[in-house]
């Protein structure tokens, strides 16, 4: 399955038309994770020096990802906000080291000063948790002519694991993404990518069940990501406390993710990621 992104600014890889740039890929791409943060679940630390934020990213894109996902600051279940100031000082300079470098730049944020300190200074592409509520988010976007990726969250990352619940989560969700995509788009965002947010605001049923409607999501107009990287769920599956020994299950999960048709998967294991989707297109097209 063939999968496209429209851009209106300068993206690596590209192609250039009367209205933009197209960014197109076949089959389930890789989006990269990058956290240049003290306090994220998994790797909380890990790249909070810029050198080896860069080098984690440039080895990433070696690794074949088409997207790097750039974050300042933590979404995890009871994660407090951080000003904007300081996740500026820890994503720009990873965003000015990259740009030029042929990685297309995705910056992880839900503050819309962030959003456009980061694509001035050469992010291609907004990834929003909140899922452009913020009117002056979907503005930054269309003022910039980047895409955002569209996610939906069951309240904030302080409160949203407290008690989810919804009447019909699979109705619900894809509800709510297809409502923000128009008025995204509506407001000159040039594309969107869809996101249901698995672990955020949901239990584990909830989760399976987004992943099992998948083909719903998916058989629509827009790409659709799913993000489920060393996330709790794999440990109420298969017992795995530890967040950094879950990228297994991470793998098992976003194998399915693209048999059902995602456009990309999010993951900390970037490279294992390319591997073991490089080998399903092989057996798949066989």
């Amino acid at each position: 399955m063939r999968h496209a992104l429209t851009f209106r600014r300068p993206v690596p890889g590209a192609e250039r038309h009367a209205d933009g740039w197209t960014l197109s890929w076949e089959g389930t791409a890789v989006m990269g994770i990058l956290n240049v943060t003290p306090d994220s679940f998994s790797d909380g630390g890990r790249h909070a020096a810029l050198d080896a934020a860069v080098a984690s990213a440039r080895a990433m894109r070696e690794a074949g990802v088409l997207f790097v996902d750039i974050g300042g600051e933590s979404t995890r279940p009871g994660a407090a906000p951080v000003p904007a100031h300081e996740e500026l000082d820890r994503v720009l300079p990873v965003i000015r080291a990259l740009s030029g470098e042929g990685t297309v730049l995705s910056v992880d944020t839900m503050k819309p000063e962030v959003a456009a300190a980061a694509l001035a200074a050469g992010a291609h592409l907004i990834n929003d948790v909140t899922g452009l509520r913020d009117p002056q988010m979907r503005a930054v976007c269309a003022d910039a002519g980047a895409p955002a990726c569209l996610m939906h969250m069951q309240g904030e990352p302080r409160t949203m694991q407290r008690d989810p619940h919804y009447a019909d989560v699979v109705q619900e969700v894809h509800g709510y993404l297809h409502v923000q995509a128009r008025e995204a788009l509506a407001a000159g965002v040039p594309d969107v990518i869809l996101d249901p947010g698995i672990g955020f605001g949901k239990t584990l049923d909830h989760n399976l069940a987004l992943l099992r409607a998948l083909p719903e999501l998916t058989e629509g107009p827009h790409p659709v990501l799913i993000g489920a990287s060393r996330k709790r769920l794999i440990d109420f599956i298969a017992d795995v406390p530890e967040a950094q020994d879950r990228d297994p299950g991470s793998l098992a999960l976003h194998l399915h993710a693209a048999r059902h048709g995602a456009a990309i998967v999010r993951a900390h294991a970037a490279a294992a990621h390319v591997q073991a989707l490089r080998v399903q297109t092989a057996l798949n097209a066989g």
